[in-house]
């Protein structure tokens, strides 16, 4: 039979319990990470997320006490990787660096999308950035984006385009220039941009419109010829570059960008150290550098901005995805 002071003695324990085991869960979130933080690319070594990928992890590792270790799950355009960990335990271990297709494109061309980047992931933060840029052999005598329409007209059938993959930006943006000049060219995707660049050097394909990173050292050598870039003025960093625009097309407009999200059930806290930290690391003059190197452009910013962004590129974008009546299964 429990007295009272017996009943005082077990309440008291069990509130010291509570507030101990309070106390220990608290501790353990504030030492996350306890072990390697990994960032899925859902592309192969040398596209320009495993290069953005890379390049903050090097310096995030320290902030993070932990190794960052950057692994490629290439294929299906970038879903596979990108639906793997929207799959994953939102344990504050895994995260991916994805793009505008599997983010967003492909959840208007897919029928049967096995994942939901707008519910299965979460914002972490926008990284970066650059402008596409269309570029053809520097053998092939077009100088100018109007010539490679003119090619196309004269000669139907006989261009083809590749991509870093099927609803990717490099895949959308020479269907919207083939719908608005009344062109045609046969779609061929890669898995990644140096490969789409190979396709051309190759002479497999005739042109293609993908992230500097991979085209601008075969321009610098001589081996390709940039015509313009995707954005609607031209890019600080390649200002020798005339825009969409000034080719007489300024409905192509368009920013092939790369966010860091995670698991939809990952803790608020692990996301918003996550962003504070990969927003320091992007702020960091070196990184910067380094980026800007790539021909890429640190962007940052909060989990707020880039849902926001996210929910307003899928709003331009899927008029221009129904126009080209692009499905996939």
């Amino acid at each position: 039979m429990k007295t009272p002071f017996t009943r005082r003695l077990v309440a008291r324990s069990l509130a010291a319990l509570g507030l101990a085991s309070f106390a220990l869960a608290g501790l353990a979130q504030q030492a996350w990470p306890q072990r390697p933080v990994k960032i899925v690319v859902p592309y192969a070594a040398g596209s320009s997320p495993d290069v953005i990928a890379r390049i903050v992890g090097e310096r995030l590792s320290p902030r993070l006490g932990q190794p960052v270790v950057v692994e490629n799950r290439a294929g299906a355009g970038g879903n596979n990787g990108t639906g793997a960990v929207a799959k994953s335990a939102g344990d504050g271990y895994t995260f991916v660096i994805s793009t505008n297709g599997p983010l967003v494109y492909n959840t208007v061309m897919y029928k049967n999308l096995p994942y939901d980047p707008f519910k299965e992931l979460r914002p972490v933060v926008l990284a970066g950035g650059q402008p596409n840029v269309c570029a053809v052999r520097a053998d092939s005598g077009i100088n100018s984006l109007r010539d490679l329409v003119a090619a196309m007209k004269k000669n139907p059938g006989a261009f083809n385009f590749s991509s870093t993959g099927v609803g990717s930006l490099s895949h959308l943006g020479p269907e919207l220039l083939k719908i608005k000049t009344d062109t045609y060219a046969v779609h061929i995707p890669y898995a990644s941009s140096p490969l789409a660049i190979m396709a051309i050097l190759q002479g497999d394909v005739q042109f293609a419109c993908v992230p500097p990173v991979a085209v601008m050292p075969q321009v610098k050598a001589g081996k390709m010829r940039a015509l313009a870039v995707s954005t609607g003025k031209r890019s600080t960093l390649m200002p020798d570059i005339p825009t969409m625009r000034e080719a007489g097309l300024p409905e192509i407009e368009n920013l092939a960008w790369m966010a860091i999200m995670a698991p939809a059930s990952t803790p608020d806290d692990i996301v918003q150290r996550m962003n504070r930290e990969i927003n320091a690391v992007l702020a960091m003059p070196e990184v910067k550098e380094k980026l800007n190197n790539q021909f890429m452009e640190p962007i940052g910013g909060s989990t707020e901005d880039l849902a926001k962004f996210l929910q307003q590129e899928l709003r331009v974008m899927t008029p221009v995805i129904k126009r080209t009546g692009i499905t996939m299964e």
